[in-house]
């Protein structure tokens, strides 16, 4: 029985609950140090590889602090539909790098905000039908991508190990790394809670102190800077009579935004799964918010000019190093990035934290996210399949990243482009291979029916011929029309929605194990995989209605349950013929 199980002690507060200021203010810090560097330095080195002016950059900065600011609150605070409800820090998307350098080359900057305001409606179309996308997007996909993340990121990373000025001492780069590294990897696994809660801050403190002795951190830019400023800059504007660039490069700023929307799914799965002491089903549901707050963020940045946003995966990390989810932590990490944006001292304190010593801290949380896609991969079982997607998505993914398969041949074109990014590519091959397994399996039986007194006969003689076009036995057959009739009734039991609203799609179909049965139905119901796991908690049966439950976990195999906006869908397997 694949119920959701287990508890995670390593979870201080939920993200309903409320720690004290001093503990919400601190970890917003703690995040916001992390991670405004990456934006603020994401969109000066894409614009200094473009050639762009000065003041282009002042204002880039900017506008992806304000952004990256408003959508972590909002991804947080969750407004409607748009947001998880989760601590996912937003910041500037890194996939959009090598596309947005060709953006602002061939067009300028104008040009390259019209194509992220363009592309980024792809998203918002995706989070809508996210529920039809099920079999493509699937655990396996999203896993793999998270994967690729750590993959594609970690060359920068250690490249910025070494990162030091000329002339400096050989030793600064290693003994600043290294000190970063042991102070938090100490802390993480042996220091007292209250310590663990600010890791990160001591590691790179001490880390700081480490590269200043060596002469590594520079004052400079700090003192130089003003406390409170503007951007020298003006915004850019768009593109409202599109050229030929407009067009060349629409279909790679589609692609790596969908991709980018990969990695935010895998993000929501990762969020939820580290930020609850009782592991409960996914709730897509949260899917759908993060990526409407990300494509709100892509729309937003197009629109101000800078670079499109997207979900760090390090809140994932984070939330599991600090054993803090709470909304008000998010809340919080959105202020600083806006306040960080008029205060050019405080952006040039963090900016000018050595790259040994960022990179050190970084490689903690690289490797919590590769071990989170891992299990978000394994979280459905792994057969043969599902080995080959992801091995061979992971692989060629880091072949691409590297420049080992067929550099020569890309070139610097759309195909150069586009599967130069190991993320971008190692996707596109995970979601061609689920999309043949998918059109190549085995065919549905599907039944439509409304909830009415002559619901169960129709299920029962639908499961019936389905088991005998498979060739099962009567036993097998009736074993097979229980499940179908309990986990109806489970569905019933646990929602109440009106007469309208009551109707339900079966489908059924051959698997090697056994048999799968699919129902889609209206949604806000209680989530049955989190029903069944409880059942283990309660050894009497308290209701009648419980019955259901306990025959569905006692006769099929596996209940998953998928919660979407206006949908639900519930998949349940079925032993075949022993």
């Amino acid at each position: 029985m694949a119920a959701v199980e287990g508890e995670n002690r390593n979870v201080r507060y939920e993200p309903e609950e409320n720690p004290p200021h001093l503990v919400t203010v601190g970890a917003g810090l703690q995040a916001a140090t992390i991670i405004v560097a990456p934006v603020v330095l994401t969109v000066v080195i894409v614009a200094r590889v473009a050639e762009q002016p000065e003041s282009y950059i002042s204002w880039a900065v900017f506008a992806a602090l304000i952004v990256s600011g408003v959508t972590t609150a909002v991804q947080a605070l969750k407004l409607g539909r748009i947001g998880a409800g989760y601590v996912l820090i937003m910041g500037t998307s890194g996939a959009f790098i090598a596309v947005c350098v060709a953006a602002l080359v061939e067009g300028g900057p104008s040009t390259m905000a019209s194509l992220i305001v363009v592309s980024s409606f792809f998203q918002f179309l995706m989070a809508s039908r996210l529920s039809l996308l099920r079999r493509i997007f699937t655990p396996v996909v999203s896993g793999t991508v998270i994967m690729l993340i750590t993959a594609t990121v970690a060359p920068v990373v250690f490249d910025t190990l070494a990162d030091v000025p000329e002339g400096m001492s050989s030793a600064a780069a290693p003994v600043a790394a290294a000190a970063t590294l042991v102070t938090v990897a100490g802390l993480v696994l042996r220091g007292p809670s209250a310590l663990r809660l600010w890791s990160p801050v001591i590691g790179i403190a001490v880390g700081c102190g480490v590269a200043a002795a060596f002469g590594l951190y520079d004052t400079g830019p700090v003192l130089e800077a003003p406390w409170v400023g503007l951007p020298s800059g003006d915004w850019p504007g768009l593109e409202f009579t599109p050229g030929p660039e407009f067009w060349a490069l629409l279909p790679a700023f589609v692609v790596v935004t969908l991709v980018g929307a990969i990695e935010t799914l895998g993000d929501g799965v990762a969020i939820q799964r580290v930020s609850r002491r009782r592991q409960h089903a996914t709730d897509f549901r949260v899917v759908q918010g993060a990526l409407n707050a990300d494509g709100t963020g892509n729309l937003l940045s197009g629109l101000a000019g800078t670079l499109p946003n997207t979900t760090y995966s390090s809140s994932v990390s984070l939330a599991e190093v600090t054993g803090i989810a709470a909304r008000r932590v998010g809340a919080v990490t959105g202020i600083i990035f806006v306040v960080v944006a008029f205060m050019p001292k405080a952006a040039a304190l963090l900016i000018g934290i050595p790259g040994p010593v960022a990179a050190a801290y970084i490689i903690v949380l690289l490797a919590l996210l590769f071990i989170q896609g891992v299990k978000i991969v394994l979280q459905d079982g792994v057969d043969h399949r599902k080995a080959v997607i992801a091995g061979l998505a992971f692989w060629i993914g880091v072949g691409f990243q590297n420049q080992a398969i067929y550099f020569d041949l890309l070139g610097d074109g759309f195909l150069g482009v586009l599967l130069g990014n190991g993320m971008t590519s190692g996707a596109i091959v995970a979601i061609l291979l689920t999309s043949f397994l998918e059109l190549t399996g085995p065919r549905r039986m599907r039944l439509e029916l409304g909830l009415d007194s002559e619901t169960l006969p129709k299920l029962a003689d639908f499961l019936r011929r389905f088991a005998s076009r498979a060739g099962w036995d009567s036993d097998s057959a009736e074993r097979l029309v229980l499940v179908g009739e309990e986990t109806l009734a489970s569905l019933e039991s646990a929602g109440g929605q009106t007469e309208a609203e009551r109707r339900v799609v079966v489908a059924a179909v051959s698997r090697p194990e056994g048999a799968e049965l699919e129902f889609v139905c209206a949604s806000d119901r209680e989530n049955l995989e989190d029903r069944l796991s409880y059942l283990a908690d309660a050894p009497e049966i308290a209701d009648v209605r419980e019955i259901s439950f306990r025959l569905l976990e006692h006769y099929s195999s596996s209940v998953r349950h998928q919660k979407y906006h206006g949908v639900d869908v519930v998949t349940v397997t079925v032993d075949g013929p022993r």
